[in-house]
This record gives C-alpha cells, sequence and structure tokens, in this order.
C-alpha cells in the first residue's frame, strides 16, 4: 500500500456487510435455540428501522446533488460529508447485523409456527430483518451519494464544471 492511499477511507464493500449478516443470522439462530420460552419480541423496532432508512435515503438523494452542483443547491462542506459517510458506513454494519440476526430467529421458529407466541415471533423478526434490509440499502446508497465525481461524470451544464 502506497503512503498516499494509507488514511483513505474505502467504500464499503460487500463482505463486511455479509459476514456481519451471517454472524447475525447464527447468534440468532443460536440464541433462540437456546431459549425455552421466547418472549415476545417489539413490534416498535420495524417503524423505527423504517424511518431511519427514509431519512437515510431522502439524505442520500439531497447529498447527491449537492455534491453534483446541481443547480439551485448549496454546494456542501467536505466536513459533512465526512459526517454523512461515517452516518452511512455505522448504519451499514448495524444493519447487516440486525438483518441476519432477525433472520436467524425467524428461521429457528419456523419449525414450530403451530405455536401462536412462535408466530408472533416469526412474523415481528422478518419485519425487522426486511427493515434492517431496507437500512442497510439506504446506508449504502448514502455512502454512495456522498463520492466527488471523478472528472468527466456529473457534469450539469454546456460550459463542463461540475
Amino acid at each position: 500500500m502506497t503512503e498516499e492511499h494509507e488514511g483513505r477511507l474505502r467504500p464499503t464493500g460487500w463482505r463486511v456487510p455479509v459476514s456481519l449478516a451471517v454472524v447475525g443470522g447464527l447468534l440468532g439462530w443460536l440464541i433462540t435455540g437456546a431459549i425455552e420460552v421466547l418472549p415476545p419480541l417489539p413490534w416498535s423496532a420495524i417503524p423505527t428501522l423504517l424511518l431511519l432508512a427514509f431519512a437515510e435515503a431522502f439524505t442520500a438523494r439531497r447529498t447527491r446533488r449537492r455534491i453534483r452542483r446541481v443547480p439551485g443547491t448549496e454546494p456542501m462542506q467536505p466536513l459533512s460529508a465526512a459526517r454523512l459517510v461515517a452516518l452511512a458506513k455505522a448504519s451499514a454494519l448495524f444493519a447487516a447485523l440486525a438483518a441476519g440476526f432477525f433472520l436467524g430467529m425467524a428461521l429457528a421458529v419456523v419449525d414450530t409456527l403451530v405455536l401462536p407466541s412462535h408466530r408472533e415471533v416469526f412474523v415481528t423478526a422478518l419485519g425487522t430483518a426486511g427493515a434492517s434490509g431496507l437500512l442497510l440499502g439506504a446506508a449504502l446508497w448514502l455512502e454512495s451519494a456522498c463520492r466527488v465525481p471523478e472528472d468527466g461524470e456529473g457534469r450539469d451544464d454546456s460550459t463542463g464544471r461540475a
């Protein structure tokens, strides 16, 4: 690795979120299997994660426009973009782990859906895993939106200025 690239923040690849989802899935499956009487899961995580996903997707759309200097938008300060990248990376890692964990919970109770408590856990865990997946997508979009366009990308007027 050269000196000029040592302190550079790299985009989130697919390996880390997939690894976290697998680890979370195994943990969710093992923990759920070890508990004899499952407590009901709070359903409030679903709208909370959906609200976070919506906020990050909205921010990604605005950020992309500001970084590409679309007419009518205010330019983005570099520190603001760096903060959004940190938020996006943290959200992506959390969302991958949570999606895996709750999917693992849902898979652990799929054989015993005849029990009402397990059916409720299954539905809530599946909904939470889905909402976490949407948050993961929004976080990755926000991270992508914070990238500065290369030369030739994102030109928005006839003079060639970005």
